[in-house]
């Protein structure tokens, strides 16, 4: 390799830590082999999507943003949340931007800002970050539901746009509705394939194909509309022939509540569910392979005090695909617990979702745990309450220590901070995580990896009404607030010969 070829790839490099979005700095342990000689440097943009919370008047819905304080990024920059309808191009934005009033916008690094919306106005929002704001930006979405289809607390992270996902455990049975959202943050319109896999295969649904989503514009699809009978447990997967989306899935149901959906981490042989809550009443799992061979997997719960196999549930067979499900019931039996997914031979990249019932009778409610990324160098969860959140953290292979920091409120309150070790096959539930002192408002949890083995974790927000245990998960994936730059020649005087 010459001279100028060196410094040509150096110029891409750099430019790509300075204008990456947050997308685009994983900590998914697939670029080691130029680990030792990479700096990891503050992305500078991020770019997050909100999908339309209800269409109910009684809903209320809140937002809650924080950029964590970052070693390394610039003091300056912004953060705001728009509704996507007014994100306008940028000849556009400077020639009108007095116009365009933000939802939300965060003042400093460090300090979480939140707003609320009621009724079933509320639009999709885009949010963007930039300078300071960037790394590790992160929004919370949560709607309350009084009553109706879907009553409860319906919780989502905003996310980047992307042009592939996975959803195990949709349905278009009965009494649910499941709704996919499509969100254009883009001034070019996108073009959007929904898939979906039954019990049998691959279900015929001509109208999920080539979906036209419009530039700053979100388009919502039933998705019984797409099939000709019920199906209870489906998989769905949402591929963007052109441009991008985001896409996030409601899920209503009429006799257990709702939440939103999220997609399950990438294809993989391995997989950690982190967080099923220790009252759960009924837990299904639910799992696809999209490769041309079955999987067999080994099914494991990290309890508080070690992996067991749950009896009658030893191992699950997915056939290529094919989407299986299985109900494990109150696996959990009175404690909190993750499950952990293995090949029992060999390896083959599988999704999977859990869908979580807690309560009884006509009390029910329901949320969903997908299959998650690991927690990495550090994952930020918003919107925490002074009481009802629960932090739960799993360490499928070597103990870890992790530190765990409270935000300060929306309204008020100072930082705090609190060390905890997980070790290494069990799940640390944290039922009282760090609270702010003096704490006014929601605040944010951001957890950090301080040594050890990789750590998977959710958060549980628990917000319960009239005997109704209303809640909602996230999952922590790495917040991808750095990108890996490799200390390479950077001498630029070449191209100016």
């Amino acid at each position: 390799m010459n001279r100028t070829t060196q410094s040509l790839i150096a110029v891409v490099v750099v430019l790509g830590a300075v204008t990456g979005y947050a997308a685009s700095s994983g900590t998914d342990g697939t670029g080691d082999d130029g680990a030792k000689a990479a700096a990891r440097l503050p992305v500078e943009r991020t770019s997050l999507l909100c999908p339309v919370p209800s269409a109910s008047d009684l809903a209320e819905t809140s937002y809650t943003a924080l950029t964590p304080r970052s070693s390394g990024a610039e003091g300056t920059g912004k953060a705001e949340l728009l509704p996507v309808s007014k994100a306008l191009t940028d000849a556009a934005k400077a020639e009108d931007k007095k116009k365009v009033k933000p939802f939300l916008t965060q003042k400093k690094p460090g300090e979480p800002v939140a707003g609320d919306a009621s009724g079933g106005d509320s639009p999709a929002l885009i949010g963007t970050a930039d300078g300071g704001f960037a790394p590790g930006w992160s929004v919370q979405q949560t709607t309350t539901y009084a009553v109706g289809s879907g009553r409860g607390v319906q919780g989502t992270n905003c996310t980047a746009p992307d042009t592939d996902f996975w959803f195990p455990a949709a349905s278009t049975a009965k009494d649910r509705s499941d709704y996919i959202h499509l969100t254009n943050p883009d001034d070019s319109a996108a073009v959007v394939d929904v898939q979906l896999f039954g019990p049998d295969g691959t279900v015929k649904a001509e109208v999920g194909e080539a979906i036209q989503v419009q530039p700053h514009s979100s388009v919502p699809v039933l998705l019984s509309t797409l099939t000709g009978k019920p199906y209870t447990n489906l998989t769905m997967h949402v591929t963007a022939r052109s441009g991008r989306v985001a896409a996030h899935v409601q899920s209503s149901d009429e006799k257990l509540g709702g939440d939103w959906l999220p997609p399950s981490a990438d294809p993989a042989s391995s997989l950690v569910l982190p967080g099923i809550p220790k009252d759960a009443t009924s837990v299904r799992l639910v799992a696809f392979t999209p490769g041309s061979d079955d999987a067999d997997l080994k099914v494991q719960l990290a309890s508080p005090n070690g992996s067991i196999t749950p009896a009658g549930h030893e191992n699950l067979h997915v056939k290529s695909g094919m989407t299986a499900a299985v109900d494990l019931g109150d696996i959990t039996k009175g404690e909190p617990g993750s499950l952990i997914l293995t090949p029992t031979d060999r390896a083959t990249p599988v999704v999977a979702g859990l869908r979580v019932t807690r309560g009884k009778g006509s009390k029910q409610e329901t949320a969903f745990i997908p299959a998650a990324n690991a927690v990495g160098t550090r994952a930020t969860v918003a919107d925490n309450r002074a009481k009802g959140s629960t932090l739960s953290l799993v360490a499928p292979g070597k103990s870890a220590k992790v530190k765990v920091t409270a935000s300060a409120g929306t309204e008020g309150g100072a930082p705090a901070s609190k060390t905890y070790t997980v070790k290494g096959g069990t799940t640390l539930e944290i039922a009282d995580p760090p609270v702010p002192e003096g704490l006014k408002g929601r605040y944010a949890l951001t957890v950090e990896s301080v040594s050890g083995g990789e750590v998977y974790g959710s958060r549980m927000l628990a917000l319960p009404e009239d005997g109704i245990p209303m809640f909602t998960v996230q999952t922590l994936p790495d917040d991808r607030g750095t990108v890996a730059v490799p200390e390479t020649e950077r001498d630029l005087s070449v191209l100016q010969k």
